[in-house]
C-alpha cells in the first residue's frame, strides 16, 4: 500500500500539478503556437498557388470530391434547414403581427448575408474537413509525408494547394445552390402553412449590395479556411490509427471554430463598412 495520504499530495499550484494559471498560460501558447501554424500553411499554400504548378488532374479530383460528393448531402440539409426555419419564423410573425408579406424579404436577406454561407460551411467542415484530415493523417503515419520531403516535393504544394483551390471554388458553387434549395423550400412551406404566394415570397426589396458583398467574403473565407486547417490537423498526426482519429476529430472542431469566428470578423466588418 502507498504511504501517500490526501495531505502528503501536492496541492494545485505546486511543483507537482500545475496550477489553474498555469493550465491557462500553457493552452494560450498552445492556441498562439497553432495559429502561427496555420498562418505558415496558408501562406505557403497562397505562394503555391500563384507561384507553383498546378496539376488540372490533381484540382480536377478535388473539385469532384468536395463538390460532387457534397452535393446531395447539403441539398437535403438545407433543405430542411428552410423548411424549419421558414415554419418557425412564421409561427413567430402570427403571435405578433399575422402579417407575412416581408417574411420571404427578410429571410431572403439573412440567406444571403450569413445563414447560406455559415450553415454551409458547417456542414462542409463536417464532411470535407473530416475527409482531408483523415487522407492526410493516414499519409503522415504510414511516412508517405516523409517519402515527399525526401523526394525534395512539399507537402503544402502536392496536398494542400489544390485542395485550397477546389475547396474555394466548389465551396463558393455549393453555397449558393445550397441558399437557392433552402429558399425553395421556405417558399414551398410559406405557401403551404401560411397561405404565402410565391410572388409575394420571393421579394428581393431588403436584399443590396452590402449583402451580397458580405455573403460572397463569406463563401471564399470559409473555403480558404476549410483544407488549411484540416490539412494542419492532418500533418500534425501521430501515433498510428488513433492519431488519424485524433486528427480528423481535431480537424472538425477546429474547422467549425474557424468558421464560427470568420463569420464574426467578417459579420463585424460588414456592419462598418456597409451599416446594418
Amino acid at each position: 500500500m502507498s504511504d501517500e495520504t490526501p495531505h502528503s499530495r501536492p496541492a494545485p499550484g505546486s511543483i507537482g500539478e500545475p496550477s489553474g494559471v498555469g493550465l491557462i498560460g500553457a493552452e494560450a501558447i498552445g492556441l498562439f503556437q497553432t495559429a502561427r501554424e496555420l498562418y505558415s500553411i496558408f501562406v505557403r499554400t497562397l505562394y503555391y498557388t500563384f507561384r507553383g504548378r498546378t496539376e488540372p488532374g490533381a484540382v480536377r479530383d478535388q473539385l469532384y470530391e468536395i463538390g460532387n460528393k457534397s452535393l446531395f448531402f447539403i441539398t437535403v440539409v438545407m433543405g430542411f434547414f428552410g423548411t424549419i426555419l421558414v415554419y418557425q419564423a412564421g409561427l413567430q410573425n402570427k403571435r405578433i403581427l399575422p402579417e407575412m408579406t416581408m417574411l420571404g424579404a427578410t429571410y431572403l436577406e439573412l440567406l444571403i448575408r450569413d445563414l447560406a454561407a455559415s450553415i454551409g460551411a458547417l456542414m462542409l467542415a463536417t464532411r470535407v474537413g473530416a475527409g482531408i484530415a483523415a487522407e492526410i493523417g493516414s499519409m503522415v503515419v504510414t511516412e508517405q509525408i516523409d517519402a515527399l520531403r525526401m523526394s525534395a516535393a512539399d507537402p503544402i504544394d502536392y496536398l494542400i494547394k489544390p485542395r485550397f483551390v477546389a475547396s474555394i471554388v466548389m465551396t463558393t458553387a455549393l453555397i449558393i445552390w445550397s441558399a437557392a434549395v433552402a429558399f425553395t423550400a421556405g417558399m414551398v412551406t410559406a405557401y403551404a402553412f401560411f397561405d404565402v404566394a410565391p410572388r409575394t415570397f420571393a421579394n428581393v426589396g431588403l436584399v443590396d449590395v452590402g449583402d451580397l458583398a458580405v455573403g460572397l467574403a463569406k463563401c471564399l473565407a470559409y473555403g480558404a479556411a476549410i483544407p488549411v486547417v484540416s490539412g494542419h490537423s492532418g500533418l500534425a498526426a501521430h501515433g498510428g490509427s488513433e492519431g488519424v482519429g485524433w486528427a480528423t476529430t481535431r480537424a472538425v472542431v477546429n474547422t467549425s471554430l474557424a468558421v464560427i469566428i470568420l463569420n464574426l470578423i467578417i459579420s463585424t466588418a460588414g456592419l462598418f463598412i456597409f451599416g446594418a
